[in-house]
């Protein structure tokens, strides 16, 4: 299912358009995405070129980066004007995430023993596979965590207790795994300030990763650049896609249904990083065939829509809920996003009945 869409958009009626607007397209779809769910775009973007076939992984992971550097910095700025970001978290976010996102690129290559581009690609393949089946679990992570969070009640909410050591040891994961893949500013980072911060409210939440990604994927970029070379042939045309896509996708957002499309993005996660791991030639998926098993890959993502909601029914259970109702996953979701769910409201006042009239 998901290859074959990517089949169409690389053999079918955009063949004639010729490269770049394969490229334009496929920016612009991803940025849309990125616009309405705020989920990050290398985890999505990434594998869609590479399954484009527009270029290899290490092509593919510096325009990526280079074309985030420019989208990401727009966000940045708009939360940095509404004062919503914590700078002094930020900023120690960054002392760990920019000098491990400058050591990325080198990593893999020291790790295979070789600088052979079709080596360093196979192996980047599998590197991406893996950062997109942790994105995708991040996502399942985030909602156990907010479960806890509603059935224990809302934290105060204020300026946190910053815990530097902690701080910086997040970003530099953060930093290596996007300097390698292009995957994880915003969802590996993401749900360990949840874990580490749970006083931040929401708004300062994104604002923070923001601000903070901003520089680490621009040392990324800088890094992988320097190590890979830039395609602009590649470049301009998904910046021409993904900016505006973005920006269309953040003006609909609050009119399509956001948790829904959520859920689906992390159904097409896992099934993209199985595909890019049988593509690299991991071996539980069939080692060195450099090719992608369609059928195994669409039997997968069936099984999680299948079984997904029945696992998400117990885990309430575990939590004294009911299998299905309220708190709902779009309950469970908004304090990511600009609302407050019901669930975390303050109960309204009953109405209070009208005085009896004084006889």
């Amino acid at each position: 299912m998901l290859l074959s869409a990517h089949q169409v958009l690389a053999d079918g009626l955009l063949h004639s358009g010729g490269e770049p607007i394969k490229i334009i397209v496929a920016g612009f779809l991803v940025g849309i995405v990125v616009g309405i769910t705020g989920m990050g775009g290398g985890a999505l973007m990434t594998p869609a070129l590479i399954f484009l076939g527009v270029g290899g992984a290490s092509t593919v992971v510096t325009a990526d980066l280079t074309a985030s550097a420019v989208y990401k910095s727009g966000g940045a700025l708009v939360h940095w004007r509404h004062g919503a970001p914590n700078l002094k978290l930020a900023g120690w976010l960054m002392l760990g995430s920019v000098p491990m996102a400058l050591i990325g690129p080198h990593v893999v290559p020291l790790i295979v023993g070789s600088s052979s581009v079709d080596v360093v690609d196979a192996y980047l393949q599998m590197a991406i596979g893996f950062a997109l089946l942790l994105a995708a679990s991040t996502f399942a992570l985030r909602l156990y965590v907010q479960l806890r969070r509603v059935r224990r009640g809302a934290p105060p909410t204020g300026e946190p207790v910053l815990r530097p050591i902690p701080t910086v040891a997040i970003g530099a994961l953060g930093g290596l795994l996007v300097g390698i893949t292009s995957v994880g500013s915003g969802s590996v980072i993401m749900i360990a300030l949840v874990i580490l911060y749970p006083m931040l409210s929401a708004v300062k939440l994104v604002g923070t990763d923001l601000v903070q990604a901003v520089p680490l994927v621009l040392a990324a970029a800088i890094a992988n650049i320097a190590t890979y070379g830039l395609d602009l042939g590649l470049t301009i045309p998904l910046i021409i896609g993904s900016v505006p896509g973005a920006l269309l996708g953040a003006r609909i957002a609050p009119k399509v249904p956001s948790s829904l499309i959520r859920r689906g993005l992390v159904v097409v996660l896992v099934m993209s990083g199985l595909a890019l791991l049988d593509k690299s030639g991991w071996a539980p998926l069939g080692a060195g065939d450099d090719q992608t098993h369609p059928i195994l890959i669409a039997l997968v993502g069936l099984a999680l829509v299948v079984a997904v909601p029945f696992a998400w029914g117990l885990i309430r259970r575990t939590e004294g809920l009911p299998m299905f109702g309220t708190p709902t996953v779009q309950e469970l979701e908004t304090p990511y996003g600009s609302n407050t769910p019901a669930v975390d409201r303050e109960p309204s006042p009953p109405a209070q009945e009208p005085a009896e009239p004084t006889p």
